[in-house]
């Protein structure tokens, strides 16, 4: 006992010590689970498919976020979230409907998981019903439109979160402390990896209309996103090449690969690539002048694995989703500060670095950036 009671008691340390988030230090525990009695964030999901699932379930451990409604355009999988989740019928909803959470008090917030060119209008429509909005990321297909959800919010005093899971993920929030705190040096490179080989060709995310694009909007942001929180700068520039292997696959739109790169302010560089034809990319490494970082596997759903020039990097995994609702529970609810930003800001700065890539790539010139 006194052995687990020391170990608890050095993670706590070390856990307030990085900031890291609370529920790192979460237990199983049935005890543990009923200590918490603050706000409860009351969230609809919509889009009930894969990932909307693996939130839904992870939801179910969450302490400080509750799955109280779903919205869907399938009658089938309402029924069945009803049942599996225990949603009451009353606070089921389909894409014509929706509007109507305005007056569901039951509601607090909607997270949207849809195809990315449908998010503007749904995001609008849920911050006219007064309701908070979190979204997948990408926020939307391009900066314009995730300009609209970010004044659509404003507007109607609601805040607009974005999927950003690893922004709460232990290691990687190691890693942003060790650059903050000098220990590795000025930065000088990242590398970004990002990519898988699709497979279903009539799956939305190969249709333009609803995806926006191919891997870049889907597995390259990891790569966009992971170089700026590494590497602690906004970048200024970027280039960008495209490879397409399989045009009938990938059709004019949809991209295949690309690779990328982004020089910032300091001087350090990243090089990313984004495909949807490559297995066993997801490696994020950092290079300074006193040291480095990796993590591999950098992004998929865990456990993560890090390492540094110190040492490899060990806090134990919980689930991702169940992480950041909790902590988005935190921001919306308490006004909580996160290590790195989450909110529309955040995502609209992704969105400003995609439309260039694909600008870069459609002109074959660096492109500057101003975020």
């Amino acid at each position: 006992m006194n052995s687990r009671r020391n170990f608890l008691q050095k993670i706590t340390a070390t856990a307030i010590a990085f900031q890291l988030p609370d529920l790192i230090l979460a237990s199983t525990d049935e005890a543990d689970q009923q200590l918490y009695e603050g706000p409860i964030l009351r969230v609809a999901i919509m889009g009930l498919g894969s990932y909307g699932t693996r939130v839904a379930d992870a939801m179910q451990a969450s302490k400080k976020a509750k799955l109280v409604a779903a919205i869907s355009g399938t009658p089938s999988k309402l029924k069945d979230w009803q049942s599996k989740y225990n949603i009451p019928e009353k606070n089921c909803y389909n894409y014509e409907t929706f509007d109507a959470i305005k007056d569901n008090p039951d509601i607090d917030a909607v997270y949207i998981i849809t195809p990315n060119a449908l998010h503007k209008d749904q995001a609008i429509r849920v911050a006219n019903a007064g309701k908070h909005v979190i979204c997948e990321k990408p926020m939307s297909i391009n900066a314009k439109d995730g300009q609209a959800m970010i004044d659509a919010c404003k507007k109607n005093n609601v805040k607009l979160l974005v999927g950003y899971r690893m922004h709460f993920e232990p290691k990687t929030l190691e890693i942003i402390r060790m650059r903050k705190d000098g220990e590795l040096g000025k930065v000088l490179f990242f590398q970004g990896l990002c990519g898988f080989t699709i497979g279903n060709p009539t799956q939305w995310r190969l249709n333009k209309a609803l995806a926006g694009g191919g891997a870049m909007m889907d597995i390259g942001i990891y790569a966009i996103n992971g170089a700026r929180y590494m590497i602690g700068e906004e970048p200024i520039w970027v280039t960008a090449q495209e490879t397409k292997t399989n045009p009938e696959k990938f059709k004019t739109g949809v991209d295949e690969t690309i690779q990328f790169q982004l020089g910032f302010p300091s001087g350090a560089v990243a090089s990313c690539l984004s495909t949807y034809t490559m297995n066993n990319l997801d490696r994020f490494f950092l290079n300074a002048e006193k040291g480095f970082a990796e993590l591999l596997p950098s992004t998929g759903y865990g456990p993560i694995k890090g390492r540094t020039n110190k040492g490899e990097l060990n806090y134990p995994h919980v689930t991702h989703q169940t992480v950041q609702m909790d902590e988005m529970a935190g921001i919306i609810l308490e006004g909580k500060q996160p290590i790195v930003p989450v909110d529309g800001e955040e995502g609209l700065k992704d969105l400003k670095i995609i439309d260039a890539i694909f600008l870069a790539v459609k002109t074959g010139k660096k492109v500057p950036l101003k975020l």
